[in-house]
């Protein structure tokens, strides 16, 4: 399953890119550092990232989690992923979207057309009906690709991740499907 856009494509991630994927993590490891979790220095292994590349298929299979690698159309590379996480279905229909880009292709409208891609798959595909993201405050770039997605801002979580060892704060966007 692949999607393609103008310049970037994505697709779900296979366990013969787990070294691409380790790569991308290890040359963007401060830049992602702002914005994640903290991460323990085992995560920075091939070992690692190919047991979350294992539980991320098993997770597509089982409906809960679809983590898609994007990838330059020109050279195939590896260059962020976009993930459609906690999938509920029932009365709600709804999922997370979560992502992250190579810093040396921030700036290039790559992040957006991801995302874009990843909502067309929820809404067409999944037939999902909300999806939802969340976003530091001062990460003003990543709520820029969120509404240029479709998304709208709804509100503020208050302490709702713990960023680096401090509980953050983050805007709540969310794109509702078409009737």
């Amino acid at each position: 399953m692949k999607y393609v856009g103008e310049n970037i494509y994505i697709r779900l991630l296979e366990q013969s890119d787990a070294e691409a994927r380790l790569r991308l993590n290890l040359n963007n490891k401060e830049f992602f550092q702002t914005y994640t979790p903290k991460r323990e220095e085992a995560f920075y292994t091939l070992e690692v990232q190919l047991k979350i590349i294992k539980e991320d298929i098993e997770q597509s299979k089982n409906d809960v989690r679809y983590s898609f690698g994007i990838f330059l159309n020109e050279t195939d590379e590896l260059i962020g992923n976009v993930a459609l996480t906690e999938v509920l279905r029932g009365s709600l229909q709804s999922c997370y979207i979560g992502y992250y880009l190579d810093q040396q292709q921030n700036g290039k409208g790559c992040m957006t057309e991801a995302v874009k891609l990843a909502v067309d798959f929820a809404f067409r595909e999944l037939k999902l009906h909300r999806i939802e993201a969340g976003v530091m405050p001062h990460n003003i770039r990543s709520m820029r690709v969120l509404e240029k997605a479709g998304f709208h801002k709804e509100g503020i979580a208050v302490k709702n991740v713990k960023i680096n060892g401090r509980w953050e704060d983050h805007q709540v966007l969310a794109i509702v499907a078409a009737d």
